[in-house]
């Protein structure tokens, strides 16, 4: 279930992010620490979709343990989200630096069979 941190909403206009409160539901922009980076999301969930934006107070990409940062913070353990890369003639690059999460409202992500990711019992987590 696709849910906001309420703690880590701006709720005043920060740079060219308008703040919101809860009035917004789970739109809006959020901020967090983590690792030593300030972590900014640009949360929504229309149009059939929820979704994260994600970049970091630094001109890199965020990695992989931010993105994993950020979609426990919004979504329950057992739910899939997804990042796309999209064929090339779909593509859009705001920013060179900022990552996506989704996850359709509509229904489940089919996934394909965890053997052909890996063997299970050697699973480092």
């Amino acid at each position: 279930m696709f849910k906001v941190p309420e703690e880590a909403r701006i709720t005043k206009e920060v740079n060219k992010y308008v703040g919101t409160d809860q009035s917004a539901g789970n739109n809006g922009f959020f901020a967090f620490m983590f690792q030593g980076y300030q972590v900014r999301i640009i949360a929504s969930d229309g149009m059939g979709w929820e979704h994260c934006s994600v970049s970091i107070n630094r001109n890199r990409t965020p990695s992989w343990e931010i993105m994993c940062s950020v979609k426990d913070l919004f979504w329950d353990a057992e739910d899939t989200v997804i990042q796309f890369h999209p064929k090339k003639s779909d593509y859009v690059n705001n920013h060179p630096h900022v990552l996506h999460l989704w996850r359709p409202t509509d229904k489940e992500i089919e996934l394909p069979d965890s053997t052909l990711v890996g063997i299970e019992e050697q699973n480092i987590n």
